[in-house]
């Protein structure tokens, strides 16, 4: 299997709960599923926003349909990236660093900073999904898995020897990180055609909340984990859909 298929496969069964088989799981296959990763995330976006045009179209009240469109983008990736997102701010609201900050990651239960982290998340990306079309949601998830190309750029390392955080950490380029966030911001201009410039503002807005969150961890965990990615795409998703929800 050639790495840019093992990729794919990659890409789709880490990111998704799609029934795909699974293939060659290294580093070179690694490279190319995070650098397709925003790919992926316009796939789920367009099968979100299909789910919510029906729910639309039957009459579901606005705020019903928003809540029901999120609950299933979190089933539609097994809930992972809220669980890191969780674990991401429990290590974080724990003022601890290096091992002892990975350790609070590890451990099974959430909590209180995680809780409220993932209550909040739901809530803002509810709120501003009433307000958004199709392809908003599309460019949206798109830009929550730029996150994850991004954070796997050359450069960035993985905090453990271990995890999905060493297999991926460093395994994408810079100038393609940097291609693929292109494409995604002006790809992001259709969202938004009375104001082209706000869905590309919004793409941006996102990766520069991305770039800090990613600073920050690094400085208090040495490193990228498979939480960290988690919490960086909800964040950029949460940060995508306010910036195309204004106006």
């Amino acid at each position: 299997m050639s790495d840019a298929a093992a990729g794919a496969r990659l890409a789709v069964t880490t990111l998704t709960v799609l029934p795909v088989r699974g293939g060659r799981v290294d580093r070179a296959a690694a490279a190319w599923a995070m650098g397709l990763a925003p790919a992926v995330g316009a796939v789920l976006g367009a099968v979100l926003a299909a789910l919510l045009w029906a729910l639309r179209s039957a009459g579901t009240p606005p705020l019903v349909a928003a809540a029901v469109t999120i609950a299933a983008a979190a089933l539609l990736t097994r809930g992972m990236h809220l669980d890191g997102l969780a674990d991401t701010v429990d290590a974080l609201g724990s003022y601890r660093s290096g091992d002892a900050a990975l350790q609070i990651m590890k451990k099974p239960d959430i909590g209180p900073f995680g809780v409220a982290a993932i209550a909040l998340i739901l809530l803002i990306q509810t709120a501003a999904v009433t307000g958004l079309g199709a392809t908003g949601l599309i460019v949206a998830w798109a830009a929550g898995r730029l996150a994850i190309t991004v954070a796997c750029a050359r450069g960035v390392p993985a905090a453990r020897p271990e995890g999905l955080g060493a297999l991926v950490a460093g395994t994408v380029p810079r100038p393609a990180a940097a291609l693929i966030a292109a494409v995604v911001v002006v790809a992001a201009a259709a969202a938004t055609p009375d104001r082209r410039w706000q869905g590309p503002a919004a793409v941006v807005a996102s990766l520069a909340v991305v770039l800090a969150l990613l600073r920050h961890c690094v400085r208090r965990f040495g490193g990228i984990t498979g939480d960290v990615l988690g919490a960086v795409v909800e964040v950029a998703t949460t940060v995508a859909l306010v910036g195309l929800s204004l106006g």
